[in-house]
């Protein structure tokens, strides 16, 4: 069935709504003739698709010590766990950016990742090593000189470690006040602790980069994350994990849709007893329904505008202002955008030519309405204002980091020259500031069901839905299928 007939379709079914259509028992009564029988409910049994963790091993009076470093902890992971580093080698954690690829928006191969890609945020790692690498999984990257094929420097214990008093400090190396023989002997199964430690403070703080990911997710009721709250599920059950690859992949940072999770790993699909949900899977993402607001309990940043930076005259606040990093919005309770997605975004590298009288999208969704793989999906929307070369027209990377960096000297000028140095970029000398947007996909805070969007959410005069943006004529159940 195409899309237009599903709408055709969605039309019919949905007149109980009032919405001036007159055809309730003809609609009702096709439905079930087409089926030719009463619809039965599917059993849908999450619990037995979840992944079977191991059984833990106490370390305790496995380990010995002393260890002075975290390379000694490794080296004695390693010698019972002989593969692990080799394994850990080949993720994205470890690597930071794609092997090579071809994609349809370019006209040769492209690597990228975290490593050598600019964001709305802290903007990039190129020239800022020590300062982005305290959540890299190994240890000393400092500078582009660091060797990813030296696997000593693998860090086991960021993941593993349960003794809750490990913590990295620049380039990855872990505190001096880190007991490294208590971290070693109490190694488990990665926890939200551990996970959380990066990815709930991604972009410099709780909350800042991901609208669906906080500290609220450490401990979370049912009704920040029913799978967290109410079910007690670890990351690691929707992420699944072989040979050390996690399943899941950063939209911002990944060429392809590989290695992605889905609902319906372990859900059943057309699972609802309402045959008119289910008409919905084919062109409605699971997390469009099923989670309606994101920055549940912590407010998320959606506006960062570096131009604002350097004022000393200025009161400092965490959430509006901060001298070296300029000014913000935070939102809470924040209803997501929607767009077609068909899981992958076509991402800005370093160098592309910006048009500075627009705003630049560094991540855009690819799909469409006609894009038979695209599903509406709901979004973070984060906006920027970051520096710009004025004569090459590109984005730049500043030195953010150390005592030559913005964020000790205040000089935008020598710090965009050192960063564009590190990151091999043009730098004319003249900078100004660009408005950027990026797109952050919304799929954790999923709610209970019985919280879930209800049909007027979308479908009346004031819903949350922007149809004529995304491709209809209006709502869809009113005006019928898509525009010509």
């Amino acid at each position: 069935m195409t899309r237009t007939e599903t709408t055709a379709s969605l039309k019919t079914i949905f007149v109980f709504l009032g919405l001036g259509l007159v055809m309730v028992g003809v609609g009702l009564a096709a439905l079930v003739l087409n089926n030719n029988s009463t619809p039965q409910r599917v059993v849908d049994n999450p619990r037995a698709n979840m992944p079977v963790h191991p059984i833990h091993t106490d370390h305790t009076n496995l380990i010995t010590g002393p260890f002075e470093t975290g390379q000694e902890v490794t080296a004695a992971c390693l010698a019972c766990h002989e593969d692990a580093a080799h394994q850990i080698s080949l993720t994205s954690h470890w690597l930071w950016r794609s092997a090579e690829v071809e994609v349809p928006w370019r006209n040769e191969p492209v690597s990228y990742g975290k490593a050598n890609m600019l964001n709305n945020f802290c903007l990039g790692v190129q020239s800022n090593w020590t300062g982005c690498t305290r959540c890299h999984i190994g240890y000393g990257w400092k500078d582009a000189s660091y060797d990813l094929n030296d696997l000593s420097n693998v860090d086991c214990l960021v993941c593993h470690d349960q003794s809750r008093q490990y913590v990295k400090g620049p380039a990855g190396i872990p505190k001096p006040e880190v007991d490294l023989l208590l971290a070693a002997q109490s190694v488990g199964i990665p926890t939200r602790e551990n996970c959380g430690s990066c990815h709930f403070n991604g972009g410099g703080g709780n909350a800042v980069k991901h609208g669906d990911l906080d500290e609220s997710m450490y401990f979370p009721s049912e009704n920040i994350d029913v799978h967290m709250g109410r079910y007690d599920f670890l990351c690691t059950d929707c992420h699944r994990t072989t040979d050390h690859n996690i399943a899941g992949r950063s939209m911002a940072t990944s060429p392809t849709n590989d290695n992605q999770v889905a609902c319906t790993d372990c859900h059943t699909k057309g699972l609802h007893e309402d045959a008119r949900i289910n008409a919905h899977v084919d062109t409605v993402a699971c997390q469009t329904c099923h989670i309606p607001a994101m920055a549940l309990r912590d407010a998320t940043k959606t506006v960062w505008d570096w131009s604002q930076a350097g004022d000393e005259t200025r009161e400092e606040d965490v959430h509006s202002y901060l001298r070296i990093k300029g000014s913000f919005v935070y939102e809470a309770e924040l209803i997501p955008t929607y767009t077609w997605y068909n899981g992958v975004s076509a991402n800005y590298l370093i160098g592309d030519i910006i048009d500075p009288n627009t705003i630049t999208v560094l991540d855009p969704p690819l799909g469409s309405i006609d894009d038979p793989n695209a599903l509406i999906f709901p979004f973070k929307l984060h906006y920027g204002r970051q520096p710009y070369d004025k004569v090459y027209n590109i984005l730049l990377q500043p030195q953010l980091v150390g005592k030559d960096g913005y964020w000790t000297t205040l000089d935008w000028d020598s710090a965009l020259r050192l960063g564009a140095q590190a990151a091999g970029m043009p730098y004319s000398g003249e900078y100004g500031f660009a408005d950027t947007l990026m797109y952050w996909p919304t799929t954790h805070m999923v709610q209970p069901a019985e919280r879930a969007l209800q049909c007027t959410e979308c479908h009346s005069p004031n819903g949350r839905m922007d149809w004529q943006a995304l491709g209809y004529y209006g709502d869809p159940i009113v005006w019928g299928g898509r525009r010509r």
